[in-house]
């Protein structure tokens, strides 16, 4: 198989660099496409045997994924650059692009003489953990047959992890991958603020602090424990982490992440 991945910014250029070092494509296979010179000879130098294509679209008529990895805002455009280069009855179509629904795509994706057929088109909403291989992205789907499905499932699970929800939720589940991935990050700041006012250098307060949370999310996935469990297990009566734990409720710990989670999507 052969694919493209237009717009190699921070998230494209690391979807190409997740799809070289994974086993579905050989570097050969894929091709990136943008219209800066810099981030395609980055990418040619992590990878030589990778193709790059600068402000064209030539190869696309070969390929059988085509990645558009482009600002939302751009992704009409994009579309009509490429649509009558593209086949729809074997190509599949992937944005990452947040807000930009399946049916607007297709909108874009019709020909004048051919209105009614278009391509299997998919979403995908990764976060910014795919740059080290660990993204949780979501994917939803259109036209698309079961088939296709598993193949997108088995790229991304290749990136971290991948799940099929429905399109329907994907703003909700954006909150919690996507821009969750922030609010987590916001967290080990605050704890490096007061790591640093007691004492520790900020660095070493953020190797503490990080794989502490990398332990806990790996407690919850391997164990598939509640939090509450876990919590419960370091919570002694009369002892320091209740006390600390109230005094976050306190200040409005739980329902600050809540009504952030609400307000992100």
């Amino acid at each position: 198989m052969k694919i493209a991945i237009i717009g190699c910014g921070n998230m494209g250029g690391a979807i190409v660099r997740g799809l070289i070092r994974g086993t579905v494509f050989k570097p050969s296979d894929i091709t990136a496409i943008d219209v800066r010179k810099e981030p395609l000879d980055a990418l040619k130098a992590f990878a030589p045997e990778i193709n790059t294509e600068l402000e064209n679209y030539h190869s696309l008529p070969q390929m059988d994924i085509i990645i558009l990895a482009v600002k939302p805002w751009l992704v009409q455009d994009t579309i009509w650059d490429i649509k009558f280069k593209m086949d729809y009855s074997r190509q599949i179509l992937v944005s990452i692009a947040a807000g930009v629904t399946i049916d607007q795509m297709n909108e874009a994706l019709k020909k004048v003489n051919e209105p009614s057929e278009l391509p299997a088109v998919f979403r995908v909403i990764p976060n910014t953990a795919i740059a080290v291989g660990e993204s949780m992205s979501l994917i939803s789907s259109k036209n698309a047959t079961p088939e296709q499905q598993d193949l997108l499932v088995k790229i991304f699970d290749e990136m971290g992890k991948a799940v099929v929800i429905d399109e329907s939720k994907l703003a909700n589940g954006l909150a919690l991958t996507s821009c969750g991935i922030a609010h987590f990050f916001r967290h080990v700041r605050a704890a490096m603020q007061a790591a640093v006012e007691m004492g520790f250098h900020p660095q070493n307060a953020q190797d503490l602090i990080a794989h502490t949370m990398k332990g806990a999310a790996e407690l919850l996935l391997q164990t598939g424990a509640n939090p509450e469990e876990e919590i419960d297990k370091v919570t002694t009566p009369g002892g320091v982490t209740i006390k600390g734990l109230n005094e976050m409720e306190a200040n409005g710990f739980s329902n600050a992440i809540i009504k952030g989670l609400k307000a992100s999507k």
